[in-house]
């Protein structure tokens, strides 16, 4: 994995497609090595790096840094995407930006709810205001089960907001 997919150069690991070799969008699936422990210390810390000062924002982690429209690039943050943020970087060590995921998440989640009494399966986080989430192929979904799941236990280990 570390052979095909981190890139020295930039501290992140890419997609990679057979046909084209590394894909050079960056993306929060940059996280899930962290999350299933397979990146060493240095990785996690240059890959810390790199989120803050392309998918940080105040609501969460982008899902990517590109804005094409579609439902999994910017503006929009997915609570899966949270979830393996936060736990992969709390594996690391990195406990201070696993707890800001959670918390700016929380907000978010939590800010949408009072304004819309509904949790939503994305949100558009790229704004200082979080709102729906947009793009894809089918209409936002209401009350999906991941965006349930993840913040009830984010709820479970933070208190809520």
């Amino acid at each position: 994995m570390n052979r095909y997919l981190w890139d020295e150069e930039n501290g992140c690991y890419r997609d990679y497609d057979w046909r084209r070799e590394n894909m050079a969008l960056f993306s929060a699936a940059s996280i899930v090595p962290l999350y299933v422990g397979m990146a060493t210390h240095e990785q996690a810390e240059r890959l810390s790096d790199a989120v803050k000062s392309r998918l940080l924002t105040p609501g969460g982690i982008l899902a990517t840094e590109y804005e094409t429209g579609e439902q999994w690039d910017k503006p929009n943050g997915w609570a899966p995407l949270q979830w393996m943020a936060i736990q992969g970087f709390k594996q690391y060590g990195n406990d201070s930006l696993g707890d800001e995921i959670a918390w700016s998440w929380l907000h978010t989640v939590n800010h949408f709810y009072k304004t819309h009494h509904k949790l939503i399966e994305k949100y558009h986080i790229a704004s200082s205001t979080p709102r729906e989430g947009g793009g894809g192929e089918y209409p936002l979904q209401d009350g999906f089960g991941w965006t349930n799941g993840v913040v009830r236990r984010l709820i479970g280990l933070y208190g809520e907001p």
